[in-house]
This record gives structure tokens, C-alpha cells and sequence, in this order.
């Protein structure tokens, strides 16, 4: 039966564990700079680092410093983020961001927010501008194949960069999930309407990224539940859709296929639903695409996830936060720190970022401290 510790093929990759670093938007840096790398590296027991979600383009976000693979200096800030991570025996791949209908004008020049179609998400607050406004209509996208290009450009940056491959993310709300959803996507085109045409976007960026990096070094994320950012289909259409886009993924060969569970705390609008991710399972085939599973896992139900053959990885996020060296304690069954420092959950320099004690630091500080007490 396979653990945590077991190695994993992943392409052309052997991953050392089958712990895998979710992204993680830590709002920080917009071009990585040395905090990023002692970051990463901190965090190199990982058999496979997603990178925090990547701006393909300048887009105005709710997180002013997340970064970016739209420029010449970012792509060196990566390249130096890779070269310490695979010093420590680790893998990276990219996670390519647009944020779509959820960007404000505001926060990018007057240039629109924009979106499969003229449909505003409700729920969402900018903090960063004076009243905190919501949402805002998006202006609906005539060209998607311009953005297609976009991700495109993105994969042939990170390739450049040397990151050993590329995730779409295409969940929470974001602008391919948005094309997925159809009460995001009300279009009449060929982008619209069916399953098979509302799948097109993501599949055809999917496919541009292929042919950047090769099928075996493409992922995908996906959050079939709904809920964050005001997202959600019918149990029907939920069913169906994302049956054929995984079918469709499948058929594709590409590296894995991360499907994150539904997560109430995101859910503010309760727009969102249970959804049972294994459902899927069967259409993937193991062979060539690997299932990773992702959403408050903690250490016991992903071993038993693992052992029960449902998953070939779990992918951890919160955790990876407050524990540098969580491979390594869960593979030890070790104990967590569930300790976080929320100071520096978004934003800041090293607190709450780079100053997470290992195991063994935080043991060491303990029994120092109880020596000094008695």
C-alpha cells in the first residue's frame, strides 16, 4: 500500500514523496526576490511544489504583491527560486492565475475587469481600496483565443524560467473556471452553452500549454464544489460537466489532475456544495494521469486516502504554512504545528513567512525552555 513516503511517477518525474505543496497566495512579491527562495527552499521535502498562483498578465487583484510570469525580471526571480529548490532534490511546476470577472478596474489602470460574460460575481470585498467595494460587472471577453495566447506566453516564460512544468488553475472562481460555470457563462457562441463548449477554454489553454511543455509535465486544478467567488452549478450540470472535462483531461495524458474538495469557509454565499470528487476517478486513466486531492486533509485521512488507493498524492496547503518541514513529520508521524501567526498570513516580510520552526527547532526551543524553568 502506498504512504506518504512512497515515490511517485509523475511524468517523467520520481517524486520522493507523495506529499505535494499546494499553492499558496502569500502576497508578498510581485517579482521573487531571497525571502522567496529561503521560502521555497524551506519547504523543498516536498515531492512536488505548486508555486503560489502566477499572474500571467498585470490584473488588478485583491492581492496587490502576488507575482507575476509576465516579465523578463520575474522570470530571473524564478530561475533563482528553482535553482535552490532542485539543490534539495525537489520539483517545481507553476501555477498559471488569471483572475478574470473578480479583478477591479480600479486596481489596474481603468482597464475593464473581464469575464466569459457581462456577469459580475456577488460576495467578494476589495480591502485595498478606500469602502472596500464589491464586485463589479466584467466586461465580457469577444476574443478568448487572445487570452488563450496569454497563457501560452506564460508556459513559454516558465519554461524559461526552468520550472519542471505548468498547472492551469482552473478553480475558485477563477477566469477558466469562470467559462466552465454556467451561471458565470451565459454566452451563445461556440465558448457557451453546452458542456463541451463552456469545457472549450480551459481544454484549448490546456492544449497550448502541451505543446509548450510536453502532456507529461501539464497539471490542472479543479474545484468541481463550487462555492468560492461566487461559483456553483446544479448537482446535474456539475455531474455532467466536469465528467467531460476530465474524460477530455484523461484523454490528454496530461501529469494529474488536482481535484480540491469543496470548502465551506470559502463560501460566504453558501453558493457552493458537497461534492463527492472520487466520483471521477474511474474516468482518469492511472497510466499516464495522476489524481491529487486537495482540502483540509490532515495527516491520518490522507494516509488513509493514499492506502486506499484513491488518490496517487495529497495535496496540503494550510499546513505547509506553519510546518517548513511537513513532508518530513508526516512521513516521521511527527507532531503538527497548528500554531499560525496571522500577522503574516498575506503580506509582510519574514514573520509568519520564512520563521516556522522544523520539528527538530521546535523541539530544541522546548527543551531550552524547560531547562531555564527548572
Amino acid at each position: 500500500m502506498p504512504s506518504f513516503s512512497t515515490p511517485l511517477k509523475l511524468g517523467p518525474l520520481l517524486l520522493k514523496n507523495r506529499v505535494i505543496m499546494s499553492s499558496l497566495t502569500r502576497d508578498r512579491n510581485l517579482v521573487p526576490g531571497p525571502l522567496q527562495v529561503e521560502y521555497y527552499t524551506q519547504r523543498a521535502g516536498a515531492g512536488l511544489i505548486l508555486t503560489e498562483g502566477t499572474m500571467i498578465e498585470e490584473t488588478g487583484s485583491e492581492w496587490s504583491n502576488a507575482p507575476g510570469i509576465y516579465t523578463d525580471e520575474q522570470v530571473k526571480g524564478w530561475r533563482k527560486v528553482l535553482d535552490s529548490v532542485h539543490a534539495r532534490q525537489s520539483f517545481m511546476y507553476l501555477q498559471l492565475w488569471h483572475i478574470g470577472r473578480v479583478a477591479h478596474p480600479l486596481l489596474q489602470n481603468g482597464r475593464p475587469n473581464v469575464g466569459p460574460s457581462a456577469i459580475g460575481a456577488n460576495g467578494g470585498k476589495f480591502r485595498v481600496l478606500p469602502g472596500a467595494p464589491g464586485y463589479v460587472v466584467p466586461e465580457a471577453i469577444k476574443d478568448p483565443t487572445s487570452y488563450i495566447g496569454l497563457y501560452r506566453k506564460a508556459a513559454e516564460r516558465a519554461k524559461e524560467a526552468g520550472f519542471d512544468g505548468v498547472e492551469l488553475h482552473s478553480a475558485n472562481g477563477y477566469l477558466p473556471h469562470q467559462f466552465i460555470d454556467n451561471t458565470s457563462n451565459k454566452r451563445t457562441d461556440e465558448w457557451g452553452g453546452s458542456a463541451e463548449n463552456r469545457c472549450r477554454f480551459p481544454l484549448r489553454v490546456i492544449d497550448e500549454m502541451c505543446s509548450v511543455y510536453g502532456n507529461n509535465r501539464v497539471g490542472i486544478k479543479l474545484s468541481p464544489g463550487g462555492g468560492y467567488n461566487d461559483m456553483g452549478m446544479s448537482e446535474k450540470d456539475t455531474s455532467e460537466t466536469f465528467a467531460y472535462l476530465i474524460q477530455e483531461l484523461s484523454a490528454r495524458r496530461i501529469a494529474y489532475i488536482q481535484l480540491a474538495r469543496y470548502w465551506d469557509l470559502g463560501d460566504p454565499l453558501k453558493r457552493g456544495k458537497e461534492v463527492d470528487i472520487f466520483q471521477w476517478k474511474k474516468l482518469i486513466n492511472s497510466e499516464h494521469t495522476a489524481l491529487l486531492v486537495n482540502t483540509n486533509y490532515n495527516a491520518e485521512e490522507g494516509e488513509k486516502t493514499l492506502q486506499a488507493d484513491l488518490a496517487d498524492a495529497i495535496v496540503f496547503g494550510r499546513f505547509y504554512i506553519a510546518n517548513p518541514d511537513l513532508a518530513e513529520r508526516l512521513i516521521k508521524n511527527q507532531e503538527l504545528n497548528t500554531k499560525f501567526n496571522m500577522k503574516g498570513f498575506y503580506g509582510g516580510e519574514a514573520e509568519g513567512y520564512t520563521d516556522y520552526p522544523t520539528y527538530e527547532q521546535q523541539k530544541m526551543k522546548e527543551l531550552l525552555f524547560n531547562k531555564v524553568l527548572h
